[in-house]
Formats: structure tokens, sequence, C-alpha cells
């Protein structure tokens, strides 16, 4: 039995979600080949950093490049704005594909080994990447998939209900990250309360386009807080921010030299500190839009305010159910206000809404979480 896990986007974000089943999985004595699959040099580093000692005595490490010259010129030429290489890296090593009996992936754009390259008889089980609201994650490719591992029961009953995954293919298994950066924390002085401005990179739904370097400055002009801009880190990935979902373009823009040489900013737009909680766990106030690291902020219930950009009609939405977690503005003149408001309202309005908002998108046991999914993914494959 070989069971492959593939490491296959820009970022670093994606690795906590799945490796950590793998390592747990290559502990277990099932007998089966554990492989882990990367696909560029920071992709590499960090599942070495993680992995550690498992490689070479529990786990395989390989990496998968672009092997045709017409998809290494197809990447040049479109990689700048398209997330191409992924789909390119799936054509180029179909041989390795071919060799697995699973592939376990944190993505969608595997299923493309199914539904476009013929590897009909591959099971892939998805372990999702995050446990936010974005109606992406519940669209109906999902259905696609051998099995689905979910971090909570929000995330099985709409995967259900509205992609038409069959229960029998989903198991709950909590959420692997928490095992691993549950206590990381960035260094950062407390002197003042601290606030993580977390917007999301798709143009239609982020606060960034619209709003970011207006609530940079205002952070600027307000030195009795402390900001933390760590955005999704592929904000900043391409000069051109593309939306898969809905078919939208946008320019991040610069980093202004202002916000830099703030002495109450810091600024990481990418580095690996953006994909380990460390910030989420730092930060005293989480503000933000779509992005699904406010569920993980909420692993400890903190004050939480979000910016509406684009006039969402949100009550009773379930795309949008985090921004019951603290109050809503469309407006940045109000920023300051909404402040105050997540602060001074906090124990009474809004920690009841997040403790049943994260009870309701992670079921956590004493168990670790990748022992759960590891486990899952042996009795699916003995199955």
């Amino acid at each position: 039995m070989r069971i492959g896990f593939l490491f296959n986007h820009d970022q670093l974000h994606q690795v906590a979600h799945s490796l950590p089943i793998a390592l747990r999985l290559a502990e277990m004595g099932t007998g089966a080949e554990i492989i882990l699959a990367v696909t560029n040099k920071w992709l590499r580093a960090e599942v070495e950093r993680v992995a550690g000692d498992a490689i070479g005595l529990g786990v395989t490490l390989v990496s998968l490049d672009l092997t045709r010259r017409r998809s290494r010129l197809a990447e040049r030429l479109v990689g700048g704005v398209l997330p191409a290489r992924k789909w390119f890296v799936l054509q180029d090593n179909l041989d390795f594909f071919r060799s697995l009996d699973v592939l376990v992936v944190t993505e969608k754009t595997s299923l493309a080994l199914k539904r476009r390259f013929g590897l009909d008889r591959l099971k892939i089980v998805h372990t999702r990447h995050g446990a936010g609201d974005r109606a992406v994650g519940f669209d109906k490719s999902s259905a696609g998939f051998d099995l689905v591992l979910v971090s909570g029961p929000k995330i099985g009953e709409r995967l259900v209900a509205e992609a038409g995954v069959d229960p029998a293919r989903i198991a709950q298994v909590g959420y692997p990250k928490f095992d691993l950066h549950r206590d990381t924390m960035a260094d950062i002085s407390r002197d003042r309360p601290i606030v993580l401005y977390n917007p999301h990179p798709s143009p239609h739904l982020s606060s960034w386009y619209r709003f970011g370097p207006a609530i940079m400055d205002w952070f600027v002009a307000h030195p009795d807080y402390r900001l933390i801009f760590a955005p999704h880190v592929m904000l900043f990935e391409r000069p051109l921010a593309v939306s898969i979902d809905r078919l939208r373009a946008a320019r991040p823009g610069p980093i202004e030299q202002r916000w830099r040489d703030a002495q109450n900013i810091l600024i990481d737009t990418g580095s690996r500190a953006s994909t380990t909680m460390a910030y989420t766990n730092a930060a005293d106030i989480y503000l933000g839009d779509a992005s699904s690291q406010v569920y993980e902020f909420l692993l400890r219930p903190r004050p939480c305010a979000f910016v509406d950009a684009h006039h969402t009609i949100w009550r009773g939405d379930p795309n949008y159910a985090h921004w019951q977690a603290g109050p809503v503005i469309e407006d940045i003149g109000h920023l300051g206000h909404a402040l105050r408001l997540a602060r001074d309202g906090f124990e009474l309005r809004y920690r009841p809404v997040q403790e049943r908002l994260f009870a309701h998108s992670f079921d956590l046991t004493d168990e670790p979480s990748a022992t759960r999914g590891a486990r899952a993914i042996a009795e699916f494959a003995r199955g």
C-alpha cells in the first residue's frame, strides 16, 4: 500500500493541515509506505523542518517538478498571474500518481487526476485547509473525493447539504494544525493592545483593495494600538490577485514606506510566521473580512471586528457566520468605535457567540487530531 501526501502550492499555509497526519500515520505501523511529495524548494524546506528525523525512517520525501518543456514555457508565461504550476505538476508526473493507492491532498486542483487525466483507480482523500465559511469550500467539486476529513460538524453538515457529499465519505477528525501550532507565539511587545489585520486575497471578498491603505493610515495615526499586518499569504504573492470562484482580479498595490516606518506596525506579507498561528495567538483583537484564520484566532476567544467592503447582506448567510463574532463596519471612520465596541461588548455579547461558532467548527477531543485523521485514512485504505 502506497499512500502519498501532496504539497502542491505556492506558499506554506496548507502544510500544517496534512503533514501531522502523515507523520502520525507513519508511526502507526500499518505497513503502508508513506510518501511526502513537494513541488518547490520552500515546501521542501518546511516539510523537512517539521518532519525532521522521520524522513528516511518512517516516510519518504520526493520532489516533483515540471518535466516537459511546454509546461515550463507555459508556467513562465502565465505563472505570474495564475497558479498554473499546480496544474502542470499534476500533468507532468502522472507516472508518480499512478504508482499510488491513496493520495492525500489539502486542495481541490488534484481532482484533475481523476477528471482530466484518467487516474480513475486512484483514491483521493481531502483534508481541507481551514475551517472557514466561504462558499467555495462547499462547492460541488468536494463530492469528487473518496474521503473528506472535516474539522467539525459545521463542515460536514454543509458538505452534505450544499456539495452533495455522501455522509459515508466524511470523517470528523478535528484540526491537525492545532496539534502543531497551538502554542506558537510571535515575539512582539505587549505594551499596548495588539490588533491583527488579516485581509483575504480574493477581490470579491477582501477589505484590502478598497479600505486597506486607509486602515493602515489609521493605525499610523493611532499609536496607542500596536498593529500586526499579516494578510493571507496569497494576497501579495503575485502582482495581480485573481479569485477563482468568481473571476475577478485586482492589484494589491505597494506597501507604503510610511507604514514600514511606523514604530507601532509590524508588516509580514508572507513569511512562515504567517502560517504557524504565531500572529493569531499573539493578537488581542482580530480585524479581518473573509479569512478562515479568524477561527484559529477563536481557539482563545477574544475581541474581533470585521470590515465589509462590498455592502454585503450577511446576516443569516452561512458564508459570513463568523461576522457574528464582533461588530461589522462599512466605513473606516467607524474603525475606532468598532475596536472599542469589540472590547467593551466582548464578555456579555460576543464571547458566547464565539464559543458557539468555535464548537460548531471544531470537534476537538483529548486525542490529537492528527491521530484521528491518520486512523481515518488507515481504515479507509484497508477498506
